[in-house]
């Protein structure tokens, strides 16, 4: 199945900021229910009850929508497969892009910064890859000059550049990279250069987005290879919350050059950029299933009705004319206050002339936008 292009001539579907709020609670009831296997060790049960309950909540959403980014092909899974319709069958024709549980490991282990992603698009709007395939990627916030980096250049070049451009010497600079095998060349280029390097286990999403938050997290940059589906979610949550990013696919056998091209892919060594990852109206939903840096920490000891751990929403906005794509917006932290229902995160990256104020409330029911 072809998904990379719009089917017929059917117009864009211009995604309602509504949505964002409705998948928050898609987001949230995954985090729960992969919530009950933490610490437990046992990685297929968490992602299996991520994936049916992110499944069953989605189809309560009042869209039409596919996914092009899930859990595999057809054959390989029983629920978010690629090509799977989701949604209540009405409302906008959308794209969804699906991380039930970014950090299995992490969640059955009880480690930080496992999350539950999900983001939507129009249709043709996110990049489609199939689940085996990796990407090389490089991200950097979006308060430096484009051109800062390039996923083409060494890794020498590229800290040397951002050093350059940040005005500090090599030894302030920090980079996050997947711990794998296949990156211990590039840990020891690194670390050679005086660049201090931040190793994680598992998380590739959140390792990105840790890399455009520098002033929350240290990190400067991130650097490496990983799975290519959750690179194009990376994308998509600095289209909301503001970063620079490239990527290039690793297309590595004939099976997969064969099954990209199938997707829609007509250029193997192209290199993408944030807004080729994720095109047009980009609501993202995350929530945090562990303690983490990314999305705070959870209550010690959650009680009934409390999902594990804050929550981010956010829209990515077609871009005006004359403004960047990757401006972040105006965040607002709304602390959970027990036994009121949990708050999120809320983020409107439009430039402040064409957004509107607003004060967005996540609860258990509704509730009107002040």
């Amino acid at each position: 199945m072809r998904l990379s292009k719009a089917e017929g001539e059917k117009s864009p579907a211009n995604l309602h900021r509504s949505l964002t709020l409705e998948l928050v609670r898609v987001t949230e009831r995954a985090a729960i229910a992969a919530a009950e296997w933490r610490g437990k060790g046992d990685e297929k049960a968490a992602d299996d009850a991520a994936v049916r309950a992110m499944k069953a909540e989605l189809d309560r959403v009042a869209i039409s929508g596919r996914v092009v980014i899930g859990e595999g092909e057809e054959h390989e899974c029983d629920e978010l497969f690629i090509g799977q319709p989701v949604g209540a069958g009405e409302g906008p024709e959308v794209d969804i892009a699906v991380d039930p549980l970014e950090g299995v490991t992490l969640c059955a282990k009880n480690q930080p910064d496992s999350i539950v992603v999900l983001a939507m698009a129009e249709r043709g709007g996110l990049l489609n890859v199939a689940r085996n395939v990796y990407m090389h990627k490089i991200a950097i916030g979006a308060e430096y000059p484009a051109g800062t980096v390039n996923i083409e250049w060494s890794a020498t070049e590229n800290v040397r550049a951002l050093a350059g451009a940040k005005g500090v010497p090599l030894s302030e600079i920090t980079a996050i990279v997947l711990d794998r095998p296949r990156h211990a060349g590039l840990i020891e280029e690194l670390r050679t250069t005086g660049v201090a390097v931040k190793l994680i286990s598992d998380g590739d999403i959140a390792g990105v987005i840790h890399a455009v938050n520098t002033e929350d997290t240290g990190i400067d940059i991130y650097l490496g290879s990983g799975s290519a589906p959750e690179g194009v979610l990376a994308a998509a949550a600095l289209r909301c919350i503001g970063g620079q990013m490239q990527g290039k696919l690793i297309l590595d056998s004939p099976a997969k050059r064969e099954r990209a091209h199938a997707m829609g892919i007509t250029d193997p060594n192209r290199i993408y950029d944030v807004t080729e990852l994720a095109a047009g109206d980009v609501p993202v939903a995350a929530t945090g299933v562990t303690d983490g840096t990314l999305l705070g920490r959870r209550p010690p000891a959650p009680r009934l009705g409390q999902k594990p751990t804050p929550s981010l929403c956010a829209a990515g906005a077609r871009p005006s004319a004359g403004s960047r794509p990757s401006t972040p917006g105006e965040r607002l932290q709304l602390t959970p206050q027990p036994p009121h229902p949990p708050f999120s995160l809320g983020l409107d990256p439009r430039p402040p002339a064409t957004r509107h104020k607003r004060r967005v409330i996540l609860g258990s029911s509704p509730r009107k936008q002040r």
